[in-house]
């Protein structure tokens, strides 16, 4: 399973996400779209991303242009580049991936829900 999420860089909590088997730029696009649905910015913003082909694909730049989202990306193999990032992963996977085991994806998916929605973002 893979997850793609937006963080708010001022806020530390995550704005929009999406999870799917396939680690693909519909996945990222999911994650752009549930964002911006949830912010709704009046003004440009920025999107900070790794270099991964699914957020330089055609139909990811076109969806960003759609939203007026500036990209900014990270410096080749610099994981400091997206320190909010790498630390929000860091802590999902002590704190609900590691020495679990899930009966299923739904299940896994319903974990996930909840440490985003119910743990990481109120806290």
């Amino acid at each position: 399973m893979f997850l793609a999420v937006v963080i708010d860089l001022f806020a530390r909590n995550i704005v929009g996400w999406s999870m799917s088997n396939r680690m693909t730029e519909d996945l990222a696009m999911h994650a752009i779209n549930a964002a911006y649905w949830r912010r709704k910015p009046k003004q440009q913003v920025k999107l900070h991303s790794d270099q991964g082909s699914r957020y330089s694909s055609r139909q990811f730049r076109k969806l960003l242009n759609a939203y007026d989202i500036k990209p900014s990306v990270s410096r080749r193999g610099n994981c400091h580049d997206s320190a909010v990032a790498e630390s929000f992963f860091s802590n999902l996977k002590k704190e609900k991936i590691r020495r679990r085991i899930y009966s299923n994806r739904a299940e896994a998916k319903q974990a996930l829900f909840h440490y985003i929605e119910m743990v990481y973002n109120p806290t």
